[in-house]
């Protein structure tokens, strides 16, 4: 044991065996590396701003730049990744063994729920005579969507609940004040002894999905004037710890939309059997269920055999939702990568100074603003269409159906490219990137897949021309601004009097293409403009991101994209 102990305290002085203190610091100095980025001021985006004070709802900067700086906060971007790293878990018994159907989530998923409530994110606008309301909350989504986007889905559906649940004055007068209120309260009671209510909505069954007219679940009279029993088992519900949903059953006179409470005005609870939750690829902070109903009481919405015309203004809304979301998310990936790129360094410069690297980042904005503006424009539409704008009201009909297609589409490729900026830096768990590219596919698929809404174009633009008169009035506000430009809109038209089905989403991309080079066009620095014209419309754009041509000011687009860190 001497000659062991002698041994190790000539190793310990010798010279080629350096203390333990100073082998650490040898090999876990930290260097070239990105700070984190938080904190941050989630609207630092002059497209957002600007969109916002165009679109008439200049008045709330203020809120929304305080919105940001919390968004940005390390405690909010906390929230979000433990959110999502601790999933809901369904109860479908308590311990004695009586059915309960409820999930619980994280405390974080509750502190992102109630600042988003709070923040008038769900059901607020519509109690707000304040014309721009509606893009406020919009662009308040941009930006607290830079936190985690499962959170954003009761919110949603709350929001879109209130124009479906006005089909049924006498509903809506007791719901509506509570749907539309600032209180978040996420306990399962009574839903008028509450100071806050959120809304779902079940409308897809394993059969059909989107084609709800093949829906199976049955509504039986009881007697009661506007009460009905279901039974019938529902394919995808989110949010299910909602109050209240909105749900398509077939009724003696037709498919027809009910609103179901999950707690009745006795204090009992309804049948809502949640059979399970999904195991979806991302998302995984917000509960997805499939329940079951028996003998569920419901009140009728709207009249008998009339459900999808009455839902299909909650569609609407949460159509406009998605393409937020997905906009959003652009954004907050584009901020990642640029962040990383400004501080990294490869092959004696920094990684924002490199020319391809530049390139990517500027393309990449390019494609964040032109959603950007997109989104607040549309947002803009729906406000002043629900203010009586007949024109806007047109206009909104067809061209949230474009974005949504266009813009969701665009994001899985979007969150990749920003992803493969921080390399396998970027692979990996922690730095947020992979929970983001998971969340992207989804906003094409909610609310109704490319298919769908591609076909929902052809049906507005035949259906009511009115639709297509307001779309090309939009457009001819840029004529003569850009030849490219004017040429796609001619070519558009062209196409437009050809298209089948077969034609439905090459000509929907072609129209959401020209509605953002028209924005940019009118609003944006000409850097801007003339870059995504000559990508976008003029043909002189790869097939990846990072592929703009040269001459272009990267530069330019950078500085407007990501000021002070370039």
């Amino acid at each position: 044991m001497r000659r062991m102990v002698s041994i190790s305290a000539r190793s310990s002085s010798h010279p080629r065996f350096p203390s333990a203190s100073q082998q650490q610091n040898a090999t876990h100095d930290v260097t070239n590396q990105a700070p984190p980025l938080s904190p941050y001021d989630a609207s630092d985006d002059q497209a957002l701003l600007e969109g916002l004070r165009r679109e008439g709802a200049g008045w709330a900067e203020e809120d929304l730049r305080r919105l940001g700086r919390l968004a940005g906060s390390a405690k909010a971007q906390e929230w979000g990744e433990q959110a999502n790293r601790h999933e809901p878990v369904l109860r479908t018994h308590d311990r004695y063994g009586h059915r309960i159907d409820e999930v619980e989530f994280h405390p974080s998923w509750h502190h992102l729920m109630r600042t988003a409530v709070a923040e008038g994110l769900a059901g607020a606008p519509w109690a707000d005579g304040r014309p721009g309301a509606h893009v406020v909350r919009t662009a308040g989504g941009l930006v607290w969507g830079h936190t985690e986007a499962g959170h954003g889905c009761p919110t949603s559906m709350t929001y879109a609940a209130v124009p479906a649940l006005r089909a049924q004055p006498d509903l809506a007068k007791v719901y509506e004040p509570l749907l539309t209120s600032r209180e978040y309260d996420p306990e399962l009671r009574v839903p008028t002894e509450k100071p806050g209510l959120l809304a779902g909505m079940g409308m897809t069954e394993k059969q059909g999905g989107s084609d709800v007219r093949t829906n199976t679940t049955t509504a039986t009279p009881t007697g009661e004037p506007g009460v009905y029993t279901l039974r019938g088992h529902k394919w995808f519900t989110s949010a299910p710890m909602c109050d209240v949903f909105l749900v398509l059953a077939q009724a003696p006179g037709g498919l027809s939309c009910f609103l179901v409470p999950r707690i009745l005005p006795d204090g009992s609870r309804n049948t809502f059997r949640v059979q399970r939750l999904k195991d979806k690829l991302g998302n995984r902070s917000n509960a997805s269920s499939e329940p079951e109903f028996d003998r569920t009481v419901a009140w009728l919405v709207g009249p008998e055999g009339r459900g999808v015309k009455t839902i299909i203004e909650m569609v609407n809304c949460t159509r406009l939702d998605c393409v937020m979301s997905s906009a959003a998310l652009m954004r907050k990936t584009l901020v990642e990568a640029g962040h990383h790129a400004r501080h990294r360094s490869a092959f004696g410069a920094r990684l924002v100074e490199q020319p391809l690297m530049r390139n990517v980042l500027a393309d990449l904005a390019l494609e964040s603003e032109a959603a950007t503006a997109l989104t607040l424009r549309l947002a803009g539409a729906a406000d002043r269409g629900l203010r009586g704008d007949a024109g806007e009201r047109a206009f909104r009909r067809v061209a949230t159906a474009v974005g949504k297609y266009w813009v969701t589409k665009r994001g899985p490729a979007f969150t990749a490219e920003a992803l493969e900026c921080l390399g396998g830096n970027g692979y990996v768990e922690d730095s947020g990137m992979p929970r983001h590219y998971r969340e992207a596919p989804l906003l094409s698929i909610w609310e109704g897949s490319g298919n769908v809404n591609a076909l929902d174009v052809l049906r507005a633009l035949g259906r009511t021309p009115e639709s297509a008169e307001a779309l090309f009035g939009e457009l001819a506000l840029a004529r003569g601004a850009d030849a490219r430009l004017d040429a796609a809109v001619t070519g558009l038209k062209n196409q437009l009097a050809e298209t089948d089905q077969m034609g439905a989403r090459r000509l929907v991309e072609r129209m959401a293409l020209a509605l953002q080079a028209a924005l940019l066009v009118r609003h944006a620095p000409a850097p801007v403009a003339d870059a995504f014209c000559a990508t976008r419309l003029g043909g002189d754009w790869g097939h990846a991101f990072g592929t703009l041509p040269a001459g272009t000011d990267l530069g330019a687009i950078l500085e407007r994209a990501l000021p002070g860190r370039n």
